[in-house]
């Protein structure tokens, strides 16, 4: 299992991306929504892993509630997986929680699915299968 990215949640993508390139070098092209997180996305980086910068597009999307209760930051750590189901049912039989049972629609046209924080102390952990 490689890292894929760190997802850090904030409230302002475009001051975060001013914020966050002259460390990890310009974004390519322009940020992405991804409906079903309701979430806007940009990845900066790209060398062994990225950084996702996620910004709520709906006050009720997870992220608009993880930086209500916890302010902007680290918010998950991805890691690339053959088989995101393959992944989640891995922790569930090692008797961890999940967040997703099965695979959902992801950025860049990847399928992701996450693992409770409980699971890993505390860290949620995002499984990412490629197109």
């Amino acid at each position: 299992m490689q890292l894929d990215h760190i997802g850090i949640a904030v409230t302002d993508l475009a001051a975060a991306t001013e914020r966050w390139a002259p460390v990890l070098g310009r974004p390519e092209g322009p940020p992405e929504e991804v409906p079903s997180q309701r979430v806007r996305v940009r990845f900066l980086g790209g060398r062994a892993a990225e950084v996702e910068l996620l910004e709520p597009t709906s006050s009720d999307s997870p992220i608009a509630r993880s930086i209500a209760s916890r302010g902007e930051g680290v918010h998950h750590l991805a890691f690339r997986v053959p088989s995101v189901t393959a992944a989640l049912a891995d922790v569930e039989r090692r008797g961890g929680r999940l967040v997703d049972r099965a695979g959902r629609p992801g950025a860049r046209g990847r399928t992701v699915g996450f693992a409770h924080p409980s699971s890993f102390g505390g860290v949620l952990v995002e499984f990412v299968e490629a197109p």
